[in-house]
């Protein structure tokens, strides 16, 4: 019954691997895929553990983050259903320089990177996933490096902000961003102190281009907040 229950879940959820893999392929990964329930804030790996496995984020939300100095983090990158995340680290074959852990309660499914590694020397097409995953993953990587050291704290915020939105999206009245931040995540995700993210949320709550209740974030001036994301 849990074979088959995996089975189902990869067939429906990671579509896009299971669709390149043959039928001996796909019971190798049905014979070792594993199922896990994170609650929120659960460390799922941490900085300068071992690359074992490759993770798929099947509910909830996820963030990829690093301690800076002092202990301040900085929030990489956020993960949505259905995303991949942890196989670099194995592909180079080094230590997570990241840590990831669950941003709310999330479910997550797990395969040996030695598995994926055996498969993908065997399959083409399952190499040239992998491949551009991490392409498109570094393009958005120095993308993201250089809006970080180059823009003023308010285009650094409504960028932020932005991509929150493109990632998650809105709940039912098209306007609350589907994602409830702390400030110091606000802050972290920014690259600025949690006192610039407060005072920077404020002024775009009395320019009226947000309405802030608690997490909630509603996006009021969609492309006031855009503009102000372009130019920094």
């Amino acid at each position: 019954m849990l074979k088959t229950t995996i089975e189902k879940v990869i067939n429906e959820d990671l579509s896009a691997i299971w669709t390149v893999l043959d039928n001996e392929e796909r019971r190798r990964i049905v014979d070792n895929f594993e199922i896990h329930n994170f609650k929120k804030n659960q460390i799922i790996y941490t900085q300068g553990e071992e690359a074992e496995h490759l993770w798929c984020l099947l509910k909830g939300k996820v963030k990829m983050y690093k301690d800076g100095i002092g202990g301040r983090q900085q929030i990489l990158r956020l993960f949505r259903p259905v995303q991949y995340f942890g196989y670099r680290a194995g592909f180079a074959n080094e230590q997570h320089m990241s840590s990831a852990c669950a941003f709310e309660p999330s479910t997550l499914g797990s395969i040996p990177m030695s598995l994926v590694k055996d498969l993908v020397s065997h399959n083409i097409k399952l190499a040239w996933f992998f491949i551009e995953e991490l392409s498109h993953n570094l393009g958005g990587s120095d993308a993201r490096i250089v809006n970080l050291t180059q823009k003023h704290i308010r285009g650094r915020l409504a960028e932020a902000l932005i991509v929150l939105r493109e990632n998650y999206g809105y709940e039912d009245d098209n306007a609350t961003i589907k994602i409830y931040m702390s400030r110091e995540d606000i802050a972290n995700l920014s690259n600025m102190t949690t006192s610039n993210a407060i005072r920077t949320l404020s002024a775009f709550v009395n320019e009226k281009i947000l309405a802030v209740d608690g997490r909630r974030i509603k996006i009021i001036n969609e492309p006031a907040l855009r503009k102000i994301s372009k130019f920094g």
